[in-house]
């Protein structure tokens, strides 16, 4: 076994560059009596030909699944202390009508952040009284339309809002439930961009700046204050940061109390998943013991009930769930210089460097975050000696990097396919037509059988948005969709 010297610390040599880790797979992935990696039963393969590559492969059982998991967990433990638990699927991290009507069928609410999110949960169907409308610079066109539709809470994020909200409430004839959002201080471990419980970000309020923004809130008749919101990063393994952070709210809680009925206490989201094998997240029942069992200490030192409780997920239910397909294009390798350690010489060393035929347009997370995934040969297996690779994509951009270090078989070749795992979350969902590339199809599988939630774009559908455009006479003429 050779280690490559410019392997990063955290990378496992694999025994098998062949095995799927079932701890960053979907459930329901596995290696098929050909060796192709099966999704549900559906092999990469069958998916690649019906729907293109690139393609985001959803395995639907898996993500209801943890849908359904992470509401039980926190509901058995909210009831355990004599309250309850609301757990909404954060839209943000993968929305569909089909994924809005999963979550809604399995019982979970759903939180919005725009006007386009919630145009999706209401064509799914979803009841707007158990959505949740969430953002830093709400448009008076998406408060009106929100709460003109019913919708069940909006979260307000500054002064401003608290004006805007409560006039469209009272111009609509409706008591608008809202809830504050609020930074407590508390900084996740997590990478800064994802970070937002920091007082200088652009998200919420201070906590010092609470009781005055809910009594500016209860001075309306047109809004109920439903209490605190705060959400403090994504990513978080361990509960100790909601723990702290459950903490300063509830100080503040017990205060607001003082000036009227609090209900409620929202802890956002943010609980981490494995994006490689080196990652270690913590299991939602553990989180949901950990973090209920801190709020209930809490209230009874403070003297105060236990609020009903909310909870924002959506990377730890869709993010595991998800696997994205890609063809092998071009390889390359590339010689590396590796400085000596202790004045030793310099030595070299050589990384692979794989092309794909996506890269940052369909997943811009690598390039964003400087994020880690892992890769997988998905089209065949394969006895040659794993080598290491870099997954690089198509676009114009040094930074184009989709994994940035694994290992495959020696022998990939142009032609393969590749599957990278855990990519459920924030992959579609941050899409772009970066180099005019169409954004990739998404599909779901269960059961053995593939449906597509959403087309693949075609050539045409970028031309047809630029007014200097004009349509071919007819389809024959036009190669765009070909």
């Amino acid at each position: 076994m050779t280690v490559s010297p410019i392997a990063p610390a955290w990378l496992q040599h694999p025994d098998d560059a062949n095995a799927l880790d079932a701890a960053v797979w979907p459930q329901n992935a596995a290696r098929g009596a050909s060796g192709e990696i099966t999704v549900a039963g559906v092999s990469a393969s069958a998916l690649a030909e019906r729907f293109g590559t690139p393609l985001y492969v959803i395995d639907e059982a898996d993500a209801r699944a943890r849908a359904r998991s992470i509401r039980d967990a926190f509901a058995a433990e909210a009831a355990a202390i004599g309250t309850t638990a609301t757990v909404y699927y954060a839209a943000k991290a993968l929305l569909t009508i089909d994924v809005a009507r999963w979550m809604a069928e399995d019982g979970l609410w759903i939180d919005v952040c725009s006007g386009g999110e919630l145009a999706v949960a209401l064509a799914a169907g979803a009841d707007p009284a158990r959505l949740g409308l969430h953002g830093n610079n709400k448009s008076v066109a998406e408060i009106d339309r929100a709460v003109g539709a019913g919708i069940g809470v909006v979260v307000i994020d500054s002064a401003i809002e608290i004006e805007r909200v409560a006039e469209a409430a009272a111009r609509l004839g409706r008591v608008q439930a809202v809830r504050l959002r609020v930074n407590s201080g508390v900084h996740a471990h997590t990478h800064d961009f994802l970070a937002t419980a920091h007082e200088d970000q652009k998200f919420g309020v201070r906590l010092d700046q609470a009781v005055e923004y809910a009594s500016a809130i209860r001075s309306y008749d047109s809004l109920r204050f439903l209490g605190l919101h705060c959400h403090i990063g994504s990513q978080i393994f361990g509960s100790d940061g909601f723990a702290e952070s459950a903490a300063r709210l509830l100080e503040v809680h017990a205060e607001l109390l003082k000036g009227g009925e609090v209900p409620g206490l929202n802890l956002g989201g943010g609980f981490g998943i494995a994006y490689t094998s080196a990652d270690d997240p913590t299991p939602v029942a553990e989180l949901a013991h950990a973090i209920v069992g801190s709020v209930a200490r809490e209230c009874a030192r403070l003297g105060i009930p236990v609020p009903a409780l909310a909870f924002e997920p959506g990377r730890s239910i869709v993010g595991p769930a998800g696997v994205t397909l890609y063809e092998v294009g071009t390889i390359k390798d590339v010689l590396v210089t590796v400085p000596g350690e202790h004045a030793a010489p310099a030595t070299e060393a050589v990384r692979r460097y794989v092309s794909v035929d996506g890269g940052m347009s369909d997943n811009a997370r690598t390039a964003l975050y400087g994020a880690d995934y892992s890769v997988r040969l998905a089209s065949r297996v394969t006895d040659a000696q794993p080598a290491l690779v870099r997954i690089a994509g198509k676009h114009c951009e040094s930074g184009d990097i989709v994994v940035n270090a694994d290992y495959l078989p020696g022998d990939v070749r142009p032609g393969d396919l590749v599957a990278v795992p855990a990519t459920g979350a924030y992959c579609f969902s941050l899409a772009s037509n970066y180099n005019y590339l169409t954004r990739p199809a998404v599909v779901a599988v269960a059961d053995g059988e593939a449906r597509l939630l959403v087309r693949r774009e075609t050539e045409h559908d970028l031309l047809a948005r630029d007014a200097g455009y004009s349509a071919p006479t007819s389809p024959a003429d036009d190669g765009a969709d070909r």
